[in-house]
């Protein structure tokens, strides 16, 4: 046995002490997407809406809507994957930080922002 290659290290021997995972942030799926965007479209027509971001945290995404360019949206549709056996995973937001609506299905989450009136 070769003991000069059995002191090198080795790739295994290189990895830093503290093993970081790689932890996926939450997403809206591509028909959740679709669905917020669909509405965000017909509210933009109607000129109430006029800007939006997203946010995939590590514990919930965010889907946030502007009437214009300011600090606070005036709606955040979020997704939080650990209340899906609770309250339901969606839930929407107002301004003030309110609870409007909250449930497991987003369809039926979002109708309260069909609803909704312009301030």
């Amino acid at each position: 046995m070769d003991f000069a290659a059995a002191a090198s290290p080795g790739p295994a021997d290189l990895q830093p002490a503290n093993h970081n995972r790689f932890v996926p942030a939450v997403t809206f799926d591509r028909k959740e997407l679709q669905t917020i965007l669909n509405l965000y479209g017909r509210k933009v027509v109607d000129g109430e809406w006029r800007d939006y971001a997203i946010d995939f945290l590590r514990d919930r995404a965010l889907f946030s809507i502007y009437k214009r360019a300011s600090e606070r949206p005036l709606y955040v549709v979020e997704k939080n994957p650990r209340l899906r056996l609770k309250q339901g995973q969606y839930m929407v937001l107002s301004q003030e930080g309110r609870i409007l609506k909250r449930g497991h299905d987003l369809v039926t989450v979002l109708r309260v922002l069909e609803l909704a009136l312009v301030k």
